[in-house]
């Protein structure tokens, strides 16, 4: 919970927007600003104080205890312009909420931890837990130290600006600096103390498999579980879930001990366990529950190492059984959209992707443009035009690493982009996550005016890859569908002939006045664009930083611009230069003009930014 105090009518109104934007995640707090610090202080997770900073340092300054365990507190000016980030950075979030705040109410965040100043990701904000001297490990990361990773369990992490790599082949740096630095990182899921100048990370690696009779002790099967991983030297930090079978989901010994070790406890049906091959199947559980092995089985579903075979508790008779695997990391890939080349149209999950990803995979020009938003470290592999395929498999071959890999491309990247032939190579042992870009079309059709307003169709006219008799049958059926049609790759200097080709099959369909859209470089500085026709757009005109939108049998243009309209009833097909200011109905209307205009007017409520009202969706006009 996040609580918000204020003192100043300025402040509750911020505080109030807040509050309207996260119902669910803040408590407001009201009454004499000391107590209300002081009572939201005890009871959540986070603060947010709309008060001067000077202030909040007098009043929480008393009641700070330990930055692992303090809220993150937030201060926002009474004109809303700045939240900062006071206290707890880092353990308490406070760096995360400030930007989250800024976001809300468009103030800047201002945050001045050391890692986060230069870009860093700041050892304890990897959502692992960690040990071991994170401050002098981190300060070297920022002096330029010598500092060695040790990934003894391969782990996506995010790009970390070590001088050396021991580990897995994928984890080796390529900057030729020498292993064995004064300081280190070290990933593992063994029970190690830390040396001196190490921080230990522990991955969530490992899933502990159990069974259970029907009323086993918690103790006892806590006690075995604990057992288990400390006999084989194992850290309960690494434990991610316990894993049963779906008919001890609810056995109060195998619930309690998943909610003591604070980690969930997954099942799955008694089908699925006995098809997972063991290396100690037992009688007695086929007969208790359908599978042979319900403790390895169900460590070992999604496949992994056994560490500890099946073992039972010590009591008499034993009531629990347990067993350990270490499931490999899951590498990570992102495919990224850049948008048309502008860099207020990069999204911000695009660029938070290429800060968490330690791997960036593109092409050369585009990888150029987002250098200066990587974080320090980051892996770059590049390489030229014509190399998708190649850039697809060393992306997946890098998350099959276990590395956080982010695989750019312009636009979006599921259009004509890398997506395709990135999701071709990848199978089911890595995370794929999709981000969405502005594409090309939709950059050239907001410089154009509205030419997508209805059905529309992108083609692409390079036959490098697709046979130009399908390209051309695509072409016809667009135009025969009298869909609005935006071209990409539309001319280059060795492929003449396809634009006009195309251009002549749609003019069997439609009027030579048909407005053409004719977009160069769209968002992008030397951008230029231009309004023409079916019949006298030039194609020579045309090359491949263009994008070409030929309009339907409706689309105009209008005021300069090119409009294709939604085709709404009531709106008819709009005049080629219609009136420029609108005019007023007579008072002597019939009635159904003016209850048009009622039933239109009642369309819509009126809002003021932050309130809780809204103008009425579109699609439902």
């Amino acid at each position: 919970m996040i609580g918000l105090i204020s003192a100043t009518a300025a402040g509750a109104a911020a505080r109030d927007r807040l509050a309207a934007a996260w119902p669910d995640r803040t408590r407001v707090y009201g009454g004499p600003v000391a107590d209300a610090v002081r009572t939201a202080f005890g009871e959540c997770e986070r603060l947010v104080c709309f008060l001067a900073t000077g202030a909040v340092v007098r009043l929480v300054a008393p009641l700070l205890d330990d930055k692992r365990t303090d809220p993150g507190v937030v201060c926002v000016d009474e004109g809303g312009r700045f939240a900062v980030s006071l206290v707890g950075g880092h353990g308490g979030g406070a760096n995360e909420l400030a930007r989250a705040v800024g976001e809300v109410l468009g103030a800047e965040p201002v945050v001045t931890t050391a890692t986060d100043a230069v870009g860093l990701a700041g050892l304890d904000t990897l959502g692992l837990p960690v040990e071991g001297d994170v401050a002098g490990v981190s300060r070297a990361l920022l002096d330029g130290l010598p500092v060695a990773l040790r990934a003894e369990v391969p782990w996506p992490l995010p790009p970390l600006p070590v001088a050396a790599a021991e580990g897995s082949d994928g984890f080796h740096r390529s900057d030729g600096a020498a292993a064995g630095g004064a300081y280190t990182i070290r990933v593992t899921d063994r029970a190690v103390e830390p040396a001196g100048r190490e921080v230990v990370l522990r991955p969530p690696s490992l899933v502990v498999g159990v069974g259970a009779s029907r009323g086993a002790p918690v103790d006892e099967v806590l006690g075995l579980v604990e057992e288990a991983l400390r006999e084989a030297g194992l850290s309960a930090a690494s434990v991610a879930e316990l894993a049963t079978v779906d008919a001890k989901a609810g056995e109060p010994g195998i619930v309690g001990a998943a909610e003591r070790l604070g980690v969930p406890l997954v099942t799955y049906p008694a089908g699925e366990l006995a098809d997972v091959e063991v290396p100690n199947p037992s009688d007695a559980p086929l007969a208790a529950v359908g599978t042979a092995s319900v403790a390895e089985a169900a460590a070992l579903v999604g496949s992994g190492e056994l560490l500890v075979p099946k073992r039972k508790s010590a009591a008499t008779p034993a009531m629990a059984t347990c067993a350990v695997v270490r499931r490999p990391g899951r590498g990570r890939l992102a495919v990224v959209g850049l948008g048309p080349g502008a860099r207020d149209l990069v999204t911000p999950r695009a660029r938070a992707e290429l800060r968490r990803a330690s791997v960036l995979v593109g092409l050369d020009q585009y990888v150029d443009q987002v250098r200066d938003l990587l974080r320090p470290g980051t892996r770059v592999l590049e390489s030229g035009l014509g190399a998708e395929e190649e850039r697809a498999r060393t992306a997946v071959e890098q998350a099959r690493l276990g590395h956080a890999v982010a695989l750019i491309g312009s636009g979006d990247a599921g259009v004509y982009a890398m997506a395709s032939p990135a999701l071709a190579e990848a199978s089911d042992d890595i995370d794929v996550v999709g981000v969405p870009g502005v594409t090309a079309a939709l950059a050239a059709g907001a410089v154009l005016g509205a030419p997508l307003g209805h059905d529309h169709v992108s083609i692409s006219l390079s036959d490098l890859h697709t046979p130009w008799e399908v390209i051309e049958r695509r072409v016809r059926a667009a135009a025969e569908a009298d869909l609005v049609v935006t071209f990409y790759n539309p001319r280059s200097r060795g492929r003449h002939w396809q634009l006009p080709k195309a251009l002549a099959i749609l003019a069997e369909h439609r009027e030579p006045g048909t407005p053409v859209g004719v977009v160069r470089n769209a968002s992008r500085a030397d951008e230029s664009s231009r309004l023409s026709t079916l019949a006298a757009l030039d194609p020579a005109t045309v090359d491949m930083m263009t994008v070409v939108t030929v309009g339907n049998t409706a689309t105009r243009e209008i005021a300069g611009r090119m409009v294709t309209p939604r085709g709404y009833r009531w709106q008819g097909v709009p005049a080629a230069r219609p009136s420029p200011t609108p005019t007023l109905a007579p008072a002597s209307a019939p009635a159904s003009a003016s209850a048009s205009a009622s039933a239109s007017a009642s369309a819509f409520r009126t809002s003021v930014s932050g309130t809780s009202e809204s103008e009425k969706p579109e699609e439902t006009l």
